[in-house]
Formats: C-alpha cells, sequence, structure tokens
C-alpha cells in the first residue's frame, strides 16, 4: 500500500474491454514528507478526484481480485481517499 497524490485523470479513447467501466488516474506517489517519489497510473475504484490524497494498492493479484478479474493487464487501484494521516504522533497535511 501506498500513499499518493491525484494529479490528473488519463483519457484513452482505445482500451482493453476490462476498463471499460473505470477512470484512469495519474497519481502522484509520495514520501513520508510528502514529496514526490515517482508516479504511477491507477484505476479508480473510490471516485477519487485531483488533489486527493489517495491509498494505492500497487500489487497486480490483489488488484484483479478486487476488481474480480481472472486476467487482466492492472497493476494500481485507488482504494481509498485519506481524511488524516499522523507519522510519529503528528498530524499531516494532506491537502
Amino acid at each position: 500500500m501506498k500513499v499518493g497524490k491525484v494529479v490528473g485523470t488519463v483519457v484513452s479513447t482505445i482500451k482493453i474491454p476490462l476498463l471499460d467501466e473505470h477512470r484512469l488516474l495519474l497519481c502522484d506517489i509520495q514520501d513520508v514528507e510528502g514529496s514526490p517519489t515517482g508516479y504511477t497510473i491507477a484505476v479508480d475504484v473510490v471516485d477519487a478526484g485531483v488533489g486527493e490524497t489517495v491509498l494505492i494498492l500497487d500489487e497486480g493479484n490483489s488488484a484483479r481480485q478486487i476488481l474480480g478479474l481472472d486476467t487482466g493487464a492492472i497493476r494500481a487501484l485507488v482504494v481509498g481517499v485519506v481524511d488524516e494521516l499522523t507519522i510519529d504522533g503528528e498530524s499531516q497535511d494532506v491537502t
């Protein structure tokens, strides 16, 4: 599980049918200070929006299980929107 910030959406007019009902989000992966360390494209299952801090499941088999798929080219899912983040007892700004 990783923490990231949604920085945009990915629009693809041609994609595999497994993804027809799902939005693709461009997410910056964040370190404990909130700085970006890379990015991923994740399938949105919680209706997250640009600017929100999210939980990203970055493991293909688990992602397919959540979507109820036996096969598919899916690695990362946005599985939660972060309301509050506490590190070493201190609340962090997630906006």
